[in-house]
């Protein structure tokens, strides 16, 4: 039997566009909240100068994406509205008023409160006026050493065209004039990405931006002319990119992308608000943009360079360290590779990062995988991973061992995809088996399954997460993972994994939920469930806890639950195109954010209908592109024990009153706040503490 695909899933409840938020606008909504953070005193200040730096690298991957699409759709001349209503060029307007805002807020954040902090603790940000004469004649010498052979000017002028500014890279614009023929030229000037941004200068902690080091010495690099004005700006390009369905090749074709992707269209150009209006027209000639295009800038450009800041050595200025805890089950799991396997077939277990340790849970069962002589197959599905994952070693020496080794590949993992490519290329020389999946599909799941021989039977155990197999990020996003032998789940894993490598059309699938044949179908499914016993008057509860939320069917049956009486709780990180409290339509409907120390990522999907309960945990957001143009994977937690872990999780979120942040009727975003006699509550802090409880259970039963 064929399961039903969920394109042909729709809702029963038509939306207007009015009941929907603007996903491009609640999306600077979230970048406001990281900004927020950044002007909290009650943080310590380096966190601070962080959330400055996140938000800037925010802001430009929004621009390279969002609204890179946005200015194709208006380009395009077709009428097209997004769902709640908005014409591209009616998006764009909001969108440039808002970032104008946003940014507006980030410089006086910077100059006003950031700065002077960092002064005071001795981190001082200044420029060439606050060098002295020792420290002029060291900028000097390392200006001659180490800066000036690797500067290269490019002057406009007749047989010299304006030249290519690569995306996101930081520039000087220059008027240069020959004293004697009065001639007047434009030329750039590209501050090389190789060199710290922030350069130590001399021994009392001034720091100087390396654009104005160069700015100084601008005179050598233009000898015998005059320099009558110079200003920093910045270019940001579509950075995004179709791969087309029917190509041959899939890693052929995204490698073709790549290289196009240097030359995206210009949709951005940030410029210092010091250039004059004749500065600025030449740029916006010169890179083809309007002016609508154009942000003048207070605060010094890409302070997503602060991050240099942010890591210097200065715990005193930081979050008191945060160091993972060994899963109890999980103790003693890397000298006994078997012990693992027989703990997971026990029962279920349910790991929470960043609290419990990436490395002694997930990266252990992977390289017990390898280690096992009794393992005979390891297959994984990858999205995004870092250079120093166990998973890679793990997979190359099971090949190395006779185990037959998959990893499934997404090349098309955004600004994920050369590190991709190399790394698998590395695999495939290792004698892994690769695969790519497909060219109109992105592989968002993140799943790794294991074949052992055990008493002459084959038994199969999984591990299905809701973040990427990243040993870097697991250390400041939240997820989830689930590891288990459940026949059922484990069997759709191998079906899944046989769909998604060869050819034909998976099955009845058992237990999970799959994008894009049962996912959307089943939600939709749970929720109505939901709102039928809360229409009967039986218990009808839904909580959601995902990154984003924005399809506009699966908002409208939440409205529908809502009207029949079902208590609805969503926690959405970034964006929320759903409209909570709003009377007559969604008045039991409740939408919060937490923003904090770290990044929520985990997506969680918890349903109550009468004395049913069920509990869903996986990759996928409540997005179109996840539920109908990805393979995504949400697995049942049926373990009493996990599913209280997972509940607790939820419990602890809803009571944040620290870094959460209350959506109201009209879209507006309020930080919520303990009242007089609450006792304030931080999810990260709680969840730290609970964790470390649980390692010191395990401990005291032990000794």
């Amino acid at each position: 039997m064929t399961p039903m695909h969920d394109a042909d899933v729709t809702s029963r409840v038509d939306i207007p566009g009015e009941r929907l938020l603007n996903r491009e606008l609640s999306l600077l909504d979230f970048h406001a909240r990281v900004l927020e953070l950044a002007g909290d005193e009650a943080i310590p200040l380096l966190e601070r100068v962080k959330f400055c730096s996140i938000l800037s690298s925010n802001v430009d991957e929004f621009f390279q994406v969002r609204v890179a699409g946005l200015l194709g759709q208006a380009e395009s001349a077709l009428t097209v509205h997004s769902a709640d209503g908005l014409t591209p060029n009616e998006a764009l307007a909001q969108i440039r008023e808002r970032v104008l805002d946003l940014v507006s807020r980030q410089s006086r954040i910077w100059k006003r409160e950031l700065r002077p902090a960092l002064a005071a603790e001795g981190i001082v940000i200044g420029g060439i006026k606050d060098c002295h004469k020792r420290d002029l004649k060291e900028l000097d010498q390392r200006f001659e050493r180490e800066i000036y052979p690797v500067l290269t000017p490019l002057a406009v002028g007749p047989g010299q065209p304006f030249p290519y500014i690569s995306g996101l890279s930081l520039s000087l614009a220059v008027f240069v004039q020959d004293p004697e023929s009065g001639e007047e030229r434009f030329a750039r000037v590209k501050i090389p990405e190789g060199l710290p941004r922030f350069l130590a200068v001399g021994r009392d902690g001034l720091y100087v931006p390396l654009e104005q080091v160069i700015a100084h010495f601008l005179a050598r690099l233009f000898p015998g002319v005059s320099v009558v004005e110079r200003a920093v700006f910045r270019v940001t390009r579509d950075a995004d990119f179709e791969v087309s369905d029917d190509a041959a090749d899939l890693l052929e074709a995204v490698e073709t992308e790549l290289r196009k992707r240097r030359f995206g269209d210009v949709v951005r150009v940030e410029v210092s608000s010091s250039a004059s209006e004749q500065m600025v027209e030449r740029l916006a000639n010169g890179l083809a943009v309007d002016e609508s295009q154009v942000y003048r800038i207070e605060s010094p450009l890409d302070l997503a360079d602060l991050m240099e800041l942010a890591q210097l050595d200065r715990p005193d200025l930081k979050d008191e360290p945060h160091v993972p805890v060994v899963p109890p089950r999980f103790a003693g799991a890397q000298s006994r590779p078997a012990a693992l396997f027989h703990e997971i077939r026990r029962g279920d277990i349910l790991v929470h990062q960043p609290y419990d340790s990436y490395r002694a849970s997930f990266e252990t069962f992977a390289q017990a995988a390898a280690q096992d002589p009794d393992v005979i197959m390891m297959k994984t599905a990858v999205y995004r991973t870092s250079n120093d994952s166990a998973l890679v070693g793990s997979l190359i020496r099971g090949a190395e061992e006779g185990k037959q080794s998959v990893c499934l590949v997404e090349l098309k993992a955004r600004f994920d995809e050369r590190r991709n490519i190399e790394w698998s290329h590395a695999l495939e020389q290792a004698g892994v088996h690769v695969a790519y999946g497909f060219p109109d599909m992105k592989i968002h799941a993140k799943t790794t399954l294991v074949v052992r021989r055990e008493g002459g039977v084959l038994r199969r155990y999984a591990h299905i997460g809701t973040g990427n197999y990243h040993a870097a990020t697991a250390r400041q996003y939240e997820d989830i993972g689930l590891f288990t032998a459940d026949d059922d789940i484990t069997a759709d894993i191998a079906e899944l994994f046989n769909f998604i490598t060869g050819f034909g059309r998976p099955q009845e699938f058992r237990k999970l939920l799959v994008a894009p044949f049962t996912l959307r179908s089943g939600l939709v499914a749970e929720i109505r469930a939901v709102a039928a016993a809360a229409a009967d008057g039986e218990t009808a509860r839904i909580r959601l806890k995902v990154n984003h939320l924005v399809d506009p069917h699966i908002v409208a049956e939440l409205y529908a639950a809502s009207q029949a009486g079902a208590e609805i709780d969503v926690i959405a990180r970034s964006t929320c195109a759903l409209r909570p409290s709003v009377e007559g339509i969604s008045e039991t409907i409740r939408v919060r954010s937490i923003v904090g120390r770290f990044l929520e990522h985990s997506r969680v999907f918890a349903f109550e209908a009468g004395k049913r309960s069920t509990t869903y945990i996986g990759s996928a957001d409540l997005m179109q592109r996840n539920l109908d143009h990805r393979i995504e994977v949400l697995v049942p937690v049926e373990s009493v024990r996990a599913r209280q872990e997972v509940h607790a999780i939820l419990d602890s979120a809803l009571a944040d009153n620290t870094n959460a942040w209350l959506l109201g009727a009209d879209g507006s975003w309020t930080r919520a706040a303990p009242g007089k006699s609450d006792k304030r509550h931080s999810h990260h802090a709680a969840m730290i503490r609970r964790a470390a409880e649980r390692a010191r259970r395990r401990t005291r039963r032990v000794d």
